[in-house]
């Protein structure tokens, strides 16, 4: 028996994707992410990278089934550790890739400035290092291979791949993995990344993974259903009023990549129709602004809309009149000293990095200022403390009472909840399926989601547990 699979990251947790496919003696890892949460708990994961079992230069071949951090954060990271093989994704998951580790380095490289600074100032003893630095992404880049949706390509002796549409962020795919070992056991896997949602702006509809025999499934949202769309509008559009009024600012932690892209997107509808008040609506992420240009150039990824905007009514819906973007640190800076009405979109999305930390360290003690959490929060994540209702945070080093007002809108999450899983799964085979492998997701989700699956159809279903080894033929 030598097809196996394990999980070296995202089991029973939902961030730092990593899981291993071997067969005979050929070696593929789906994904490289980083861990998110408590800086300590994930900076100790990150290091140990695949773990004592399993040496990064063993790895013959790294699949990409998208550009966000907790997939794709660590790639260069493996490649210093000493991985040599090639890396395979969409053209758009290689450019967001290339800008969120890029960032991710000199995100690194400032907070070791920084917090050498704020320990230097307590006389203590502060030797973190960043795991890599921008070389080391450039050297990373050196190894992608860019394929095509529906393009199946031979990546290893006996092992196919074919990237779906997977629906979640620009660029992002299901992985089809058919392998043959050489005594003639055979499989077809289906990796789903991250699972979209139908009907989201920008980007098109996640696609059927048929015909396989076993499915590794995420579980962000297991237990959890989101609320409409149309809703989650109205309630932007009273978030963005009420902030107003007070002349506060409305704070927006958002991933740099899609979640950005998309609040934009509703914000400049809101405009136009003139349900919202004149206000400056500042973008505070260098990597979000990049992003966006990375947006504008992979119009293979659009939904129809979307691609009509950009095309037969010549209109960008990324860029309107109130819009502007921070790209210096002094004007970043300046933001905090700005006086409100105003909105600030600015990452990391779960509050761990970068400049949000900043703008939370000015702005939370304010009871006319608005936090708005529109994306999934980790446990351990300051932004996951927020969402919890903690009146008292600490941020580099410094505590913070909470005054500011704390509202969640989980519509405008990019995972599908599980009701959109079920319901994306009833297109797959299930007589064909054999099992389907439950990953990415905290406990509670996982266990429910299991129920889910079985209800839909699937004749078992096992939640992963790290590093455990499951063979498949």
């Amino acid at each position: 028996m030598s097809i196996t699979v394990r999980s070296l990251g995202a089991a029973e947790e939902v961030t730092g994707s990593k899981h291993l496919l071997e067969v005979d003696s050929t070696r593929v890892l789906v994904d490289c992410g980083a861990f998110q949460g408590k800086r300590v708990e994930s900076d100790e994961k990150n290091r140990a990278l695949l773990g004592d079992a399993v040496d990064p230069a063993s790895i013959d071949v790294l699949v990409l089934t998208h550009a966000h951090y907790d997939h794709c954060g660590l790639v260069p990271y493996l490649v210093k550790k000493g991985f040599k093989g090639s890396i395979y994704a969409t053209s758009a998951t290689r450019d967001l890739a290339n800008l969120i580790m890029t960032d991710s380095a000199h995100i690194q490289a400032r907070d070791a400035e920084y917090l050498t600074k704020q320990a230097q100032k307590r006389n203590e003893k502060f030797d973190w290092k960043p795991l890599f630095d921008e070389f080391d992404v450039i050297h990373a880049m050196d190894q992608f291979v860019t394929v095509s949706y529906h393009r199946p390509l031979t990546i290893a002796d006996g092992i196919q791949l074919e990237f779906l549409d997977a629906g979640h962020i620009l660029g992002s795919a299901f992985a089809r993995i058919t392998v043959k070992d050489k005594e003639g056991n055979s499989a077809v896997l289906g990796f789903s990344g991250d699972l979209g949602r139908k009907n989201k702006p920008i980007i098109k509809d996640p696609e059927c993974l048929n015909g396989i025999d076993i499915l590794l499934l995420e579980s962000t949202y297991g237990n959890r259903l989101h609320e409409a769309t149309v809703d989650a509008v109205s309630r932007l559009e009273k978030a963005v009023n009420r902030t107003a009024e007070k002349h506060g600012k409305l704070i927006i932690p958002a991933f740099a990549v899609e979640r950005t892209q998309e609040l934009i997107f509703y914000l400049h509808l809101l405009h136009d129709q003139g349900k919202i008040p004149e206000m400056p609506i500042w973008v505070d992420s260098p990597m979000a602004l990049n992003a966006t240009s990375i947006f504008a150039i992979h119009p293979e990824c659009y939904d129809k809309e979307t691609y009509d905007l950009f095309t037969s009514h010549a209109q960008n819906p990324f860029g309107f009149s109130e819009l502007k973007f921070a790209r210096s640190v002094d004007e970043s800076k300046a933001l905090n000293l700005a006086k409100g009405p105003m909105i600030v979109i600015s990452a990391d999305g779960m509050c761990e990095f970068g400049r949000i930390q900043h703008h939370l360290m000015h702005g939370l003690e304010d009871p006319a200022n608005t936090v708005l959490i529109v994306g999934y929060m980790a446990e351990g994540t300051l932004g996951r403390r927020l969402k919890d209702g903690e009146k008292q945070v600490r941020i580099h080093g410094d505590w913070y009472q909470v005054r500011a007002d704390i509202q969640e809108i989980d519509a405008f999450s990019a995972h599908a909840d599980w009701k959109e899983a079920v319901d994306w799964l009833s297109c797959v085979d299930k007589d064909r399926l054999k099992k389907v492998y439950l990953v990415h997701g905290e406990s509670e989700a996982l266990t429910a989601m299991r129920g889910h699956v079985l209800d839909a159809g699937a004749k078992e279903v096992e939640i992963v547990k790290a590093g455990r080894i499951y063979t498949i033929a």
